[in-house]
């Protein structure tokens, strides 16, 4: 089973873990997409017990600092490169996703929309107050008189659905480069 309490060591120390990411060179928005990835890890992964949450937390949030930061020097050598094969003159990128990126983006936002909506109404609510409305989990717990375990069982079947939608999504683009892949291999 998932172990809550890192996720509510996590709630507790996000501030600390805020700060912690902004020193170490995070925009605010970026270091709240790590920890973003943080929760949803610890959400989606079974962790066995852990000794020393708080340094364990701390050791995950900069593994993922790590990891987001190789990824996006990756990128901007990428389109470097590519600047440089195809036009050479200017570096600057075209911040803008093209058209096939921002339909697949619409496609994927509309049905987890529907993912989200089919979830009970005290999920929904519970996750639009936690992650659009900012509201810390204590108090929404105590504005519906529940449980800060119950508010973190909420949103653990929205991160499940989630979870399980964006896994569809990856396994329909695999399945559908393997048929690609399949489809021209006798092509001579």
């Amino acid at each position: 089973m998932r172990d809550g309490g890192l996720v509510q060591l996590l709630d507790e120390l996000r501030p600390a873990l805020l700060r912690f990411l902004i020193a170490r060179g995070a925009r605010p928005d970026e270091a709240e997409d790590i920890l973003q990835d943080v929760q949803v890890k610890l959400l989606a992964e079974r962790i066995g017990p852990v000794a020393q949450q708080r340094a364990y937390l701390y050791s995950m949030t900069n593994n993922q600092f790590l990891m987001h930061r190789r990824t996006t020097g990756r990128r901007a050598r990428r389109e470097e490169d590519w600047a440089d094969v195809n036009g050479g003159g200017s570096r600057e990128a075209d911040e803008r996703p093209s058209i096939e990126t921002e339909l697949i983006a619409k496609e994927q936002l509309a049905a987890l929309q529907r993912v989200i909506d089919a979830l009970p109404a005290r999920s929904r609510f519970i996750f639009k107050r936690f992650r659009i409305d900012g509201e810390p989990q204590r108090r929404i717990a105590e504005e519906l008189q529940i449980s800060v375990s119950a508010v973190e069982k909420h949103l653990a079947r929205v991160y499940d659905a989630i979870t399980s939608a964006r896994q569809r999504w990856d396994e329909d683009r695999l399945d559908r480069r393997h048929l690609e892949g399949e489809r021209n291999r006798h092509v001579t």
